[in-house]
Parts: structure tokens; C-alpha cells; sequence
């Protein structure tokens, strides 16, 4: 996959098959989209696909101070994207000559004369250009003297509930593992360098791998999980918390992950927690031997969970 992150170098002038937004997760809708894009992109000769988005998140530059948490991070989005067979990523900052422009400048500036999209592909919801000037219609009305089509997309529909970043995002903040899964099509993941904690895991017979989280990257709620932890490329079982160990004294929130069966020193590693299903809230519990006996009856509910 090609990636052009600056777009005042760009010269190539392949025709490009092309749908822009944030794409965040890379949910289900995104991806029917991205699928459309390689059909249509095999029936214009010579075409490329091409998806250009936003980095940092444009809600973040209009009001800095947003706590907006992400379903991916740059590097995720990338990789996914990559996944899913998409020729070229365009990543455009969101600058302020770029947000002052009006929608039709946009079009004719942006995607017409220094990307050659002949044909657009957009969700069912989306905006863009200054004071969101830009929608569905200004795209199908500039069409014909731009010489580009433009088709709109259905959202995809999910146990009656149209698919969406911010559904994605609510279900994760209940802790419904399940449902966010099936809206993403794949399984959640967060990444993460291995640092050093309190290491009082170790001394209850848990020992736990501390994992540092960018900022950026939104978190399921306080609790434990089932999860899938992948290490120097293979997969295990393991235990995740969320939470400040409220147990132990802890105040600050950490994510820490108890790999089953596994002894290795992985300190400074990047490891990748998939989640598959939630355990239960955050609990602070009377004594280190209640905790000690929760995590062995977490285990085993852990180990039933892959037996299925």
C-alpha cells in the first residue's frame, strides 16, 4: 500500500477509485465500502483505490481540549487498511487553510485536480468543507462539469442498529466486548510496550505484564477480560485488567495482562491484547486472599472460554 502524507508532493495522476472520511475502526460499514471501491476500481480501467483521512482527528483541532479517544491509532488504521487490500492512504492534516476550505473548493481543488478521483464512493452521513458546506448533493451536482460519479452508501445494519465509529465506541465503554467485535468485524485490540509495574502479580501467583497505552487510544471500561495476547508473533491466553487495583492501594489507571502458561521476560517488548469477552467490573476486594481467589475462579472461566 502506497501512503502520501504530503499532498503538495504529489504528481501521480492515476485515475483513483476514492472515499474519504476517518474511517475509524475500519467497522463493517467501512469495510463495505472499502469493497466497493475495489469492484468499481476493476471496472475503470487504469484506477486505483484510494482513502483519504484525517490525522489528527479534526474534532481535536476545532477544540483541543475534547477528550475524544480513537478505535484506532495512526499505525493501526494503516495496517488495517493494508489488510484490506487498499492501493493508496492518503493522511491529510487537518490544517487551517485546509478547514477553511468550502466544500466545492474541496472537490475541485483537493480531489480533482491533485488526486484525479474519478470515481467517490461516500457513507451515508458524510460531511466536509468549511461549516460543513459539503455533502451528497454539492458532490452529485458538481459531477457532471468535473467529470467524476459519485455514489452514496447505506449504512450496514446490525441487529437492527445502523454500524457506526461512535456506537463501536459506546458498546466498548459498557464493556460489551461481544458487540463491539461484531461491529468491527475483528477483534479489538489495544498495543503496547511492556513496562515495569509494582509486580505484585507475581507475589499471588499472577504476575502480570504492564502494558503502555497511547493516550489516544480508547480503552474498554474498568474491569477484567478475556483476552488473546500476541507475543513474538504467537498467541496466547491470558487475563487483562483495566483499572487502578483498587485492592492494593492503586490510583493510577494501568492495563495489565496475565498470560496463561507463559514465563518468558518481556520487558520493553510490543505486544497486542485482542479482547474477547468481558469477566466482570473493577472490585475491591476485603483481602489479598479474596482477590487471589476471584483470579483462580477468572482462570478458570478464562481457560472453559477456548475450550468452546
Amino acid at each position: 500500500m502506497n501512503i502520501i502524507q504530503d499532498l503538495e508532493k504529489y504528481k501521480k495522476k492515476q485515475s483513483l477509485v476514492l472515499s474519504l472520511g476517518m474511517f475509524d475502526g475500519v467497522h463493517l460499514g467501512h469495510q463495505s465500502i472499502i469493497n466497493h471501491l475495489k469492484v468499481k476500481s476493476r471496472e475503470i480501467p487504469n484506477s486505483q483505490t484510494a482513502i483519504l483521512t484525517f490525522w489528527p482527528h479534526p474534532r481535536l483541532v476545532f477544540n483541543p481540549n475534547d477528550d475524544l479517544k480513537l478505535l484506532n491509532t495512526i499505525d493501526e488504521k494503516i495496517e488495517l487498511m493494508d489488510k484490506f487490500g487498499i492501493d493508496n492512504m492518503i493522511l491529510k492534516s487537518f490544517d487551517e487553510t485546509f478547514r477553511n476550505l468550502t466544500g466545492e473548493e474541496f472537490v475541485k481543488e483537493i480531489l480533482i485536480e491533485k488526486l484525479n478521483v474519478k470515481y467517490l464512493v461516500v457513507g451515508y452521513d458524510h460531511v466536509f468543507g468549511k461549516n460543513k458546506s459539503g455533502n451528497f448533493q454539492l458532490l452529485k451536482n458538481l459531477s457532471q462539469s468535473l467529470n467524476y460519479q459519485v455514489e452514496q452508501m447505506e449504512a450496514i445494519n446490525l441487529l437492527n442498529e445502523n454500524v457506526s465509529s461512535t456506537k463501536i465506541r459506546n458498546a466498548l465503554q459498557l464493556g460489551n466486548i461481544v458487540l463491539s467485535n461484531e461491529m468491527l468485524g475483528y477483534n479489538y485490540s489495544v498495543s503496547g510496550k511492556v513496562i515495569h509495574g509494582k509486580k505484585i502479580g507475581r507475589t499471588i501467583g499472577f504476575p502480570t505484564a504492564n502494558i503502555s497505552v497511547d493516550s489516544q487510544k480508547l480503552l474498554p471500561k474498568k474491569g477484567a477480560y478475556i483476552v488473546e495476547v500476541l507475543v513474538e508473533n504467537q498467541l496466547y491466553k491470558g487475563m487483562l485488567s483495566i483499572g487502578t487495583n483498587p485492592t492494593v492501594g492503586g490510583e493510577k489507571l494501568s492495563v495489565e495482562v496475565n498470560i496463561l502458561d507463559f514465563s518468558k521476560d518481556i520487558y520493553e517488548q510490543e505486544i497486542t491484547i485482542y479482547f474477547k469477552d468481558f469477566l466482570h467490573d473493577e472490585i475491591q476486594f476485603e483481602s489479598l486472599e479474596k482477590l487471589i481467589d476471584r483470579l483462580n475462579e477468572d482462570e478458570q472461566i478464562t481457560r472453559d472460554f477456548f475450550l468452546k
